[in-house]
């Protein structure tokens, strides 16, 4: 008897089962006209009885994107008719993921079914490339990181954005990352903290402390070859190649890219003891390069292969379906105590042709409705300070530290707090991998650094010269 579903059970196979269906037909994976299995193949594959497939099936109904055939069965609801406006919503395609976008999508349809949003997915090495797509008139919304944001902005092209009216709910310190010129060119939609993320039960078998704000890198290689266990698990892992993660290390020293060319006493430098840290990490841990995406940290804490994690609430969102307890915990700290902020905002283009249809759509992905469907039905934080900070019955186990991030405000920090020019961050990475891989000495390590200022510098001054010419 103990091993019959609880009624909680059902309803989360409910949910899948509509949540499936919904991301299927929004995704195109299900066209038009094409009918769904019967309610009985619908209640055997999602384990659930055929009340509940009935159910689930209303939703979707009520929802326009399925009709009910009498004696026939259920099928995907054909394109609104000719007269609806469509807008292009450009994103990220981790956004689906971490913002249950399809559900909100669906929302929007069902309270504005006169406009119809048509999905523009984008890869991360698309966005590489953002200015170009957004110079093509194709996108009428999109959403944009702070890193795109300043790279749009040193570009000169951010007036291709439309000039917004700030949301008095939204955290105050989000909206002034997208503040250009005293004009607000995106609305905060999610955001994140860098910040660790660790397995309790193998702090607990381990009688290692859980990590506090007091923490510091050397505190976390200590107490991570304490949780290691050598061919079985890292103690601590981290994806130190990604953006988001080792300008962490420098934000930490306090030291901003230089402000001329001339000679920096690199070797006394906040920046190589930061670089010496990451080095630290890696060599000290035994981390192999064969992990080389991302997305392998969770991968790893998931199979329990690696007992603490660099992560970010977004990223969190992976870990839904782990079997053990997990818990959140601010970055270890070297010199200052920073992390690095991550916000995903909404822009509306000035070039779209249904700028108020547009307008419609990102103010109801900053409403309170859809915000806070952010903050029951992901572990991503929403922008919208009432929707974050909501209380209630939880749906999905969360940390027993998520609100965390309330507390850690001071230490955020940007990318653009470093004052790295556009296009030095990847050569400053470069250099520091080879030096992190053994293949550079400190001593060429700093000469690197010299010389990548000397030549951003020179080559900046050569074209102040080409300029005036």
């Amino acid at each position: 008897m103990t091993d019959r579903p609880s009624r909680a059970t059902f309803h989360d196979r409910l949910d899948e089962m509509v949540s499936v269906l919904r991301d299927e037909i929004m995704t195109g994976k299900r066209q038009a006209g094409e009918f769904l299995a019967s309610e009985r193949l619908l209640g055997k594959q999602f384990r659930i009885s055929n009340k509940s497939v009935r159910d689930a099936l209303a939703t979707l109904q009520a929802e326009g994107l399925i009709e009910k055939i009498p004696k026939v069965g259920s099928r995907v609801a054909s394109l609104p008719d000719e007269k609806a406006i469509r807008i292009r919503f450009a994103y990220h395609s981790t956004i689906v993921n971490e913002a249950d976008l399809a559900h909100l999508i669906s929302m929007f349809h069902l309270q504005y079914p006169q406009i119809r949003v048509q999905s523009l997915p984008l890869m991360s090495r698309q966005y590489d490339q953002i200015s170009q797509i957004l110079e093509s008139d194709v996108i009428d919304v999109l959403t944009v990181n702070l890193d795109d944001f300043n790279k749009l902005v040193e570009e000169g092209i951010v007036d291709l954005f439309e000039t917004l009216s700030p949301n008095q709910d939204i955290y105050p310190y989000l909206t002034r990352g997208f503040v250009h010129e005293d004009e607000l060119k995106a609305q905060p939609f999610i955001f994140s903290p860098v910040m660790l993320c660790y397995n309790k039960a193998h702090f607990q078998q381990t009688r290692v402390p859980e990590p506090d704000s007091s923490w510091t890198w050397d505190d976390l290689l200590e107490h991570a070859k304490a949780l290691a266990i050598p061919g079985e698990r890292f103690g601590f892992y981290t994806h130190l190649q990604s953006r988001n993660r080792w300008p962490v290390f420098f934000l930490q020293s306090g030291m901003k890219f230089p402000k001329s060319g001339g000679q920096v006493d690199w070797v006394d430098s906040p920046w190589l003891e930061a670089a010496r840290i990451c080095r630290r990490l890696l060599t000290e841990q035994g981390l192999v390069p064969i992990f080389d995406r991302e997305e392998d940290a969770e991968e790893l804490f998931k199979q329990e292969k690696a007992s603490v994690i660099m992560t970010t609430y977004f990223r969190l969102n992976d870990l839904k379906k782990v079997g053990f307890e997990y818990d959140v915990a601010p970055l270890p700290y070297s010199g200052n105590s920073k992390t690095m902020l991550l916000t995903i905002g909404l822009a509306q283009m000035s070039s779209s042709k249904y700028k108020e249809a547009s307008r419609t759509f990102l103010k109801f992905l900053q409403s309170e409705a859809a915000q806070l469907t952010i903050r029951t039905r992901t572990l991503s934080i929403p922008a919208l300070k009432p929707a974050a900070e909501w209380s209630g019955k939880e749906t999905m186990y969360r940390p027993s530290r998520f609100q965390m991030h309330r507390e850690i405000v001071p230490t955020f920090g940007k990318m653009r707090d470093l004052d790295i020019p556009n296009g030095q961050s990847l050569l400053l990475l470069q250099e520091c991998k080879y030096y992190w891989s053994g293949l550079y000495s400190e001593e060429v390590l700093v000469r690197k650094l010299q010389q990548l200022v000397e030549s951003y510098y020179g080559s900046r001054d050569n074209q102040t010269i080409e300029d005036a010419d």
